[in-house]
């Protein structure tokens, strides 16, 4: 079954899921001053909701196997309704954890079922285009994400009669100091409404054929037994640490730092970030066409460390154009190691990549222990804890050994 709207349907998934996942990093800044937390406190709430993908991908593999793609989805965005409604209503710290939590089990199980999802109904031939265009639109929406916050921020902190409806009304149900939380409202109406749109659409019957398909417990033993299974697993904990540790604490740093207003300048810079990162995978996917994936990632590794270093240890100036570039140079890490991983082994793909999946958990750790050694040392100091995933992940140039190159 092949659809251009079910395709579409897709993408608009890519992009709420980004959208969800990426804002927790604009709002730390806010979310300190409501909740009057530590920085390690705050390093909780990113890490409840990356916690739930270590807990939830594996499981969600099974359960896409059982009950097919569609009412995973369902589900999942039912449960990601749920845990924004949660916080919505009440506004608290714990609450926020559990929230996060909640969302997180569903962008778990989004990102597992959508995939091969995509690959059915876009088509077989079409599926590299496909999902270069979802990390397009998954890029897209972390860009907007930072600057919708921003101006919802601004709008809602002015008192003018001239505001819009949806203005006022969020206005009506949000505190004063708490205008950021109109965000989970809006999220809470998105996954509901995407939840019933999805529940009235067709999607294509659930195939499972034996060999192939139905991931058995035996081959995920196999594969955590094997060296090379666990030093990719590793790869992607390091990659989406590095990436969630920069993208939650840059706000926060130039706050403390330079002294940049986190509403305004400070969510701008998180949306250059991302959006280098968008554009970073698009020029990625030239460079793999004319050179080897393993040079490309030790290159663009090196250039975000010193991009990192310049960040951290640099004056304003050189802050406030370092951080955005971090994001294009790790833009390519993701889709290398994947690929390095998956060409690495003959068989067992489809539990590999439930086992790389569950890597997203490293987005957890290291902004929490970022946050602890902060509140001893300093954001500074806590901060460079990243320089370890970037060491890891240039390592994986140079003893990556894989059965395919790419073409």
């Amino acid at each position: 079954m092949r659809s251009k709207f079910l395709v579409g349907i897709i993408l608009f998934v890519f992009f709420v899921i980004s959208f969800l996942t990426n804002i927790i990093g604009p709002l730390v800044p806010d979310i300190i001053k409501a909740f009057n937390l530590s920085l390690s406190m705050a390093a909780f709430l990113p890490f409840s909701f990356f916690l739930a993908y270590g807990v939830m991908s594996i499981p969600s593999g099974f359960l896409v196997e059982y009950i097919g793609e569609k009412k995973v989805m369902v589900l999942a965005f039912f449960i990601s309704f749920c845990g924004a409604l949660i916080f919505s209503i009440n506004p608290n710290y714990l609450f926020y954890i559990l929230s996060l939590f909640l969302i997180g089990t569903g962008m778990a199980m989004l990102q597992v079922s959508i995939n091969p999802l995509l690959r059915n109904i876009g088509g077989e031939k079409e599926f590299a285009f496909n999902s270069v265009l979802g990390q397009f639109f998954f890029g897209l929406a972390s860009f907007i994400s930072p600057l919708i916050y921003s101006y919802l921020i601004t709008r809602l902190s002015v008192d003018s009669g001239y505001s819009n409806y949806i203005i006022l009304f969020f206005k009506k149900i949000t505190f004063p100091n708490l205008r950021w939380v109109s965000l989970y409202w809006i999220f809470a109406s998105i996954s509901f409404l995407i939840c019933i749109v999805l529940m009235f659409t067709n999607f294509p019957d659930k195939e499972n054929p034996e060999q192939e398909n139905k991931e058995k417990l035996n081959n995920y033993i196999v594969l955590i037994k094997n060296p090379t299974v666990i030093l990719y697993f590793f790869g992607i904990f390091s990659y989406v640490g590095l990436e969630q540790g920069v993208a939650n604490w840059i706000s926060k740093f130039l706050e403390i730092y330079h002294s940049i207003d986190p509403q305004i300048l400070g969510a701008k810079i998180i949306s250059y970030f991302w959006g280098l990162m968008t554009l970073g995978t698009i020029s990625g996917l030239f460079l793999l066409k004319i050179i080897d994936s393993r040079k490309i990632l030790i290159f663009f590794t090196s250039a975000s460390i010193i991009s990192f270093l310049m960040a951290v240890f640099g004056p304003l100036e050189i802050s406030l154009i370092s951080f955005p570039l971090i994001g294009f140079f790790i833009s390519t890490m993701w889709s290398i190691i994947i690929s390095l991983a998956l060409n690495s082994t003959s068989k067992n793909h489809g539990a590999f990549s439930g086992i790389l999946v569950s890597g997203i958990i490293g987005g957890a750790f290291f902004p929490l222990i970022i946050g602890i050694i902060a509140d001893f040392t300093g954001l500074k100091i806590g901060i460079t804890l990243l320089l370890i995933p970037l060491l890891f992940i240039l390592s994986i140039g140079f003893w990556s050994s894989p059965l395919v190159n790419n073409k």
